[in-house]
């Protein structure tokens, strides 16, 4: 089907050209989000009559995205989730949850401006794209964590397998002390014996 896009859409072209895409993307996604018209002599003077207006109100959500960008750009937002002593979680993190994240923090973000490449499925620190406009996205971190305090040990920059290996090593030197005290202790009775 032949469309003409009234905004501009990632991968497939700038506001204004006449496209060919597969009939259901057409008729399910661009044509009802508005993003498109059919091509046809009535849509093609109704664009030409609108353009001025379109890419004036386009210019203005651009312009409001970009300043929400600025604030948004770098922002770490902190997840609390169950995990496994390895760091993997019990479930994901979806862009639903991220969204929330940005929203509790003071942001106006939906979770169809989230873009995951797939779910986060560890612990630790993750980069996320934000799509506020087709023409501008930020990158914002998620810091995914069991709790607040291990949440504040990886931002100051310790990974999970970190904590875990000093944790039990620690354990381990523990163990050690205790088999070298007992074994002192059992030397000693042992000398008391046989003397």
């Amino acid at each position: 089907m032949d469309i003409i896009l009234l905004e501009r859409v990632a991968k497939l072209g700038q506001m204004g050209e006449v496209v060919s895409v597969k009939d259901g993307y057409a008729r399910n996604f661009l044509l009802p989000q508005g993003k498109a018209l059919r091509v046809n002599a009535a849509n093609m003077a109704r664009f030409e009559a609108e353009k001025a207006q379109m890419e004036a109100r386009n210019l203005e959500t651009k312009k409001e995205a970009q300043a929400l960008a600025e604030k948004l750009d770098g922002q770490r937002f902190v997840i609390i989730r169950s995990a496994s002593d390895g760091g993997a979680l019990y479930g994901s993190v979806t862009p639903r949850d991220a969204a929330e994240a940005a929203t509790k923090a003071g942001f106006s973000i939906n979770k169809g401006q989230i873009v995951l490449t797939g779910a986060i499925k560890d612990l630790g620190l993750h980069d996320v794209l934000v799509n506020l406009h087709p023409e501008v996205d930020a990158t914002i971190t998620l810091n995914v964590a069991r709790s607040a305090e291990e949440a504040q040990l990886q931002e100051a920059g310790k990974s999970i397998a970190e904590l875990a290996a000093e944790e039990e090593a620690a354990a381990e030197f523990e163990i050690q002390e205790l088999f070298d005290d007992i074994g002192g202790a059992a030397d000693e009775f042992g000398d008391d014996d046989r003397g």
